[in-house]
């Protein structure tokens, strides 16, 4: 039997393509000490298996929703999966830093397949407020994995070694695309005539670009992204490095701040019906800009507690929570006969930028662990101001649905 529209299973099944990324990055995260040591590799090398996936995560999004607008989104998620599963094998017998950092790239390739195109789906299926909502309830059960991801990681790195961790991430990924071949439907209602070119796919996103909608909730979520992936990047060096936690507390300590995003996320749910899309966003924004700027008093206070680097995180991923959702419905909104692309090319833009930032944050963090929350700060400041100042050129529409 298939799944269908406005029941759990469908959302379930859409927040497992969507978490097969904070699984990826999140897993692992305890054993990037251990897996310096075992390797030879110094921390910036090793934040590059980080950096790596996301570049190879916004290369894989040039292709995939286009081309699922082209054929279908379902065998386009199964070569997705295929792929993840089996560079995820490849990760896991790695005997170099450089051979894991290429491997990273192309387990990327295979996820960014699944998680644009569980937005795109979204997108096929519902409209407006309704599709922020879906997001929304897609993000809390995909909070989940990054709330569970880092302890089950410092669980099995003692015990099994770093390895297992993508061990585990290849038995996920089996078990899923089994479950999408034999459950999921095609949504795609309508497949685009033109032929696939890569000057057909570039044109396709600068048409994208001159809409000022687009640009604005695309440059939202990106400075979003950006925060929150500065401090997965960089959270197991300064918790683990500068407060001292092990891999099994650093996991219980980061599954805090992932409550602050699923806590997001149902609240979301509840008001994106009666206050709109960017009605939902405003508070969010303030909470991540407020988040950022705790953090760095906090840690500029000199305490000696991971609780001033947990708790304001935790405000700024309850903002994400409510931001990322709705950006990422308001973004796509416009666009009913090209989701899959303008999915990809606002990843694309999200995941290029985060994937820099996270680069240059590896090499600071080496010189002082207060870069992080500067950055967090920066970026979450940058969010209020995009949000406040630029959207009233971009978008007048904040009434609620029913307003409409």
């Amino acid at each position: 039997m298939k799944l269908r529209p406005d029941t759990l299973g469908m959302t379930a099944m859409l927040a497992m393509l969507t978490a097969l990324s904070p699984l990826s990055t999140d897993l692992y995260l305890p054993s990037l000490p251990a897996i310096g040591n075992a390797l030879g590799a110094d921390p910036a090398r090793v934040q590059l298996t980080l950096s790596a996936y996301l570049v190879g995560y916004a290369a894989g999004q040039i292709f995939y929703g286009p081309i699922s607008d082209k054929i279908g989104r379902k065998p386009t998620v199964m070569a997705g999966l295929i792929v993840y599963f089996l560079a995820s094998m490849a990760c896991a017998i790695a005997e170099s830093i450089e051979v894991l950092i290429t491997l990273r790239f192309v387990q990327a390739l295979g996820a960014a397949g699944p998680v644009v195109l569980g937005r795109a789906i979204v997108r096929d299926l519902y409209e407006g407020a309704r599709a922020g909502r879906e997001l929304s309830r897609m993000g809390m059960l995909m909070g989940l994995v990054p709330a569970l991801a880092p302890v089950l990681g410092g669980i099995l790195e003692p015990l099994f070694g770093w390895r297992s961790n993508f061990w585990v991430t290849a038995l996920g990924a089996g078990v899923l695309a089994l479950c999408f071949l034999l459950l999921m439907p095609e949504t795609l209602r309508q497949r685009r005539l033109e032929p696939i070119s890569i000057r057909g796919i570039f044109g396709g996103f600068r048409s994208l670009l001159g809409h000022s909608g687009y640009r604005l909730y695309v440059a939202l979520n990106t400075l979003t992204y950006s925060g929150l992936f500065s401090f997965i990047s960089a959270s197991s060096f300064v918790l683990q490095g500068t407060y001292g936690l092990s891999p099994l507390a650093f996991g219980l300590s980061f599954g805090l701040t992932v409550i602050g995003y699923i806590s997001g996320t149902i609240l979301a749910q509840r008001i994106v019906t009666v206050r709109g899309l960017d009605g939902t966003i405003r508070p969010g924004v303030w909470c991540m800009a407020a988040g950022g700027a705790f953090m760095v008093l906090a840690m500029v206070a000199g305490g000696s507690s991971s609780l001033e680097v947990t708790l304001p995180m935790a405000l700024y991923t309850f903002g994400v929570g409510l931001v990322m959702p709705q950006a990422n419905a308001s973004a796509m909104m416009p666009f009913p006969e090209r989701a899959g692309a303008a999915s990809s090319l606002l990843g694309l833009i999200q995941m290029s930028c985060s994937a820099a930032s996270g680069t240059l944050l590896g090499i600071l963090i080496v010189r002082s662990p207060l870069y992080m929350p500067a950055f967090i700060a920066l970026v979450g400041a940058a969010a209020l101001v995009v949000f406040l100042v630029v959207r009233p050129v971009g978008n007048t529409g904040d009434q609620p649905p029913a307003a409409r």
